[in-house]
């Protein structure tokens, strides 16, 4: 039985706790979190790992022979990523067997999401699933857990309006651009970035009429695939701030470990524009453009705290949706807490 030998916990960092300057300092790239997620596994008495990585969540999920095993992740993730372990332990949260499956259903289902009732974060866990299994990180209790998380959520979302206005990243980006810039059929986009939350933004800025969509990453052929699908146009990533001055909306999306605008790119951007406005919406952890940027004049900067807001501006009305989610959900966590305790 899994209550008598081992437990299923979840250790992280979310918009929950931690603001968006702090979730920067615990941002991982894809690849840093793959390997993380082989080290982690491989510590005493960790039996199955899972490691969640997004824009908003830094998540372990595992299967512990003892619960102390917690606090060597910890220390090897502060270790490994030189965050100070007082930061790691004011921003971080920890939750065991029950309260752990109620919290991946949450998550799951997008009440728990910073933009409640999106959808994304499904397929998010997903790929994380698929790829601790290909790392044979996961073993039999964790498979059960997430393959029963993922029809949890979709029940608990069926007959639900919970996501009512399609609640995406992208959609939400596109509805703040055509708040300042109304119709985008005449306006110059720069997208920043080639992964899946780029790929989503610019097809939802394509949805709303914007004619003129432009690419860049440090990956040129990826930049070149996204742009064409869409009918855009790519350029080289070295080059993009030589040719910033063009576009009226910026979005940076990528994977980079620091800013790559800068105030002092903006500012001789505006200089050729004869200051005319630009609208910049950056959508990354940590976040590809420079805070700094918002104080200079005809500048519009908006990042994913901002977004969130936005999204979450009708949440009151939305309250008797969450609450029913919720209830059926912790009536699936218990069901499935008690599965596995009588499984393994």
């Amino acid at each position: 039985m899994i209550a008598a030998t081992q437990a299923f916990f979840v250790l992280g960092v979310t918009h929950r706790e931690a603001p968006l300057d702090v979730r920067e300092q615990f941002a991982l790239e894809p690849e840093e979190a793959l390997e993380l997620q082989t080290l982690m596994r491989k510590l005493p008495a960790i039996k199955e790992l899972l490691i969640l990585n997004t824009c908003n969540r830094l998540e372990v999920y595992g299967i512990a022979e003892d619960l102390r095993a917690t606090e060597a992740l910890a220390a090897l993730f502060c270790e490994r990523h030189g965050v100070p372990k007082a930061l790691f332990e004011a921003y971080s949260f920890f939750r065991s067997d029950l309260k752990a499956i109620q919290h991946l259903l949450e998550v799951a289902s997008g009440i728990d999401s910073q933009m409640v009732g999106e959808t994304e974060i499904l397929g998010q866990i997903k790929t994380a699933y698929l790829n601790a299994r290909e790392a044979q990180t996961t073993g039999p209790i964790l498979s059960r857990l997430f393959e029963r998380s993922f029809q949890a959520a979709k029940a608990a979302r069926s007959g639900s309006e919970i996501s009512t206005g399609q609640i995406s990243i992208g959609n939400i980006a596109v509805e703040l651009a055509t708040r300042i810039f109304g119709k985008l059929g005449k306006s110059q986009v720069l997208m920043l970035g080639s992964g899946e939350v780029a790929e989503k933004t610019v097809q939802a800025l394509k949805s709303r009429g914007a004619a003129s969509i432009t690419v860049t990453s440090r990956r040129f052929e990826k930049a070149r695939t996204l742009a064409h699908q869409f009918g855009g146009s790519a350029i080289d990533f070295e080059d993009f701030d030589k040719q910033l001055f063009n576009f009226d909306i910026v979005v940076g999306s990528t994977a980079a470990p620091r800013h790559i605008l800068t105030v002092d790119m903006v500012r001789q951007a505006l200089r050729r524009r004869n200051d005319e406005p630009m609208f910049f919406i950056d959508l990354a952890v940590p976040r590809d453009i420079e805070p700094a940027v918002e104080t200079l004049e005809n500048i519009y900067r908006y990042d994913l705290e901002d977004l969130s807001k936005i999204a979450n501006e009708n949440l009151s009305s939305r309250k008797g949706e969450i609450d029913h989610i919720r209830t059926h959900l912790s009536r699936a966590a218990w069901n499935i807490w008690l599965q596995l305790r009588r499984r393994f």
